[in-house]
């Protein structure tokens, strides 16, 4: 996964340790009858005996690059994630601190993920009670997204992240220091507020790094299909709430909801499920209620005696 190929600043040592252990990974040409060249590596597929089919994620560090055994994969992933947990809890810290539900929005690109918060902005709106809310918003380039968000009337910081696929702690904890709901008010009490972090679309790398937030709540488009649970379990197995969106285009489409369901309960059986569409505002009451609740538990504690 990206903590091994070293595509975040958190995981710029990462490439520094791959090219000075790569002694293993050099191509060798021997001279085969079937004509062709072989590289050879520490870690070799599992292979399925009845289909052929390889499975890189087989081994011990559940992934596979070239010139890097098991072991070592193992510890720069240590090394790089502890670097990032320590910021993440230090968020997790300030965020309740500001008394701040900060929710991880996790998804492929185009899930209607901007969509969905333009709609939960307005929708949050509507009640003068509601609490604050900004947006951090993730992507490799430009401001498209928190254009977006500022026009809906809430304060966005956008994160560019170049080369990386995902959002680190480090990164959310510099944005979150730039927006209002980090400011005191007057009297040095915090007035609360909801933190959307809207991460880079991809639902493989993001499941891993814990950027201190309360909730992963992953965003599922009924266009992708009603497999990708099953094919990129991480994801879903690290959330605590899937949102099924566009759910107007079901009439349209052959996605089986019940499935899509079944398939994240195989991976997450504790996972929460919300149908809904950000387009026609299907379902939003549910979401509202859901991130009240949310608002709710985290204050929970504090408030008991």
């Amino acid at each position: 996964m990206c903590v091994i190929c070293g595509c975040s600043d958190a995981a710029k040592p990462v490439e520094v340790a791959y090219v000075r252990h790569q002694h293993h990974g050099h191509a060798h040409a021997h001279g085969h009858d079937h004509g062709h060249d072989h590289v050879h590596g520490d870690t070799h597929a599992a292979v399925d005996a009845r289909t052929g089919d390889l499975h890189f994620g087989a081994g011990a560090a559940r992934v596979s690059v070239p010139g890097m055994s098991q072991a070592r994969a193992i510890r720069i992933e240590q090394d790089v994630l502890g670097e990032n947990n320590r910021h993440a809890r230090a968020n997790r810290a300030h965020f309740t601190g500001h008394a701040i539900l900060a929710l991880n929005l996790v998804s492929s690109p185009g899930s209607g993920k901007t969509t969905l918060l333009c709609a939960t902005i307005a929708a949050l709106g509507l009640n003068p009670a509601s609490p604050r809310v900004a947006v951090i918003e993730g992507d490799q380039q430009t401001s498209h997204d928190a254009d977006r968000i500022r026009a809906s009337g809430a304060p966005a910081i956008q994160v560019n992240t170049g080369k990386g696929c995902h959002l680190d702690a480090q990164m959310v904890g510099q944005a979150f220091g730039a927006l209002p709901l980090h400011r005191h008010d007057d009297a040095g009490d915090e007035e609360g507020g909801i933190l959307f972090i809207e991460n880079v679309g991809n639902l493989v790398c993001p499941a891993m790094w814990d950027l201190g937030e309360a909730a992963k709540v992953v965003i599922l488009s009924v266009t992708e299909g009603e497999d990708k649970p099953l094919k990129y379990p991480d994801m879903f197995a690290a959330a605590t709430l899937m949102i099924l969106n566009k759910t107007d285009l079901l009439p349209y489409l052959q996605f089986d909801v019940a499935a899509c369901i079944a398939f994240a309960r195989r991976v997450n059986p504790a996972i929460e499920v919300i149908e809904l569409s950000a387009s026609s505002g299907e379902g939003m009451d549910a979401w509202i209620a859901w991130i009240e609740t949310a608002r709710a538990a985290l204050a929970a504690p504090a408030s008991a005696p």
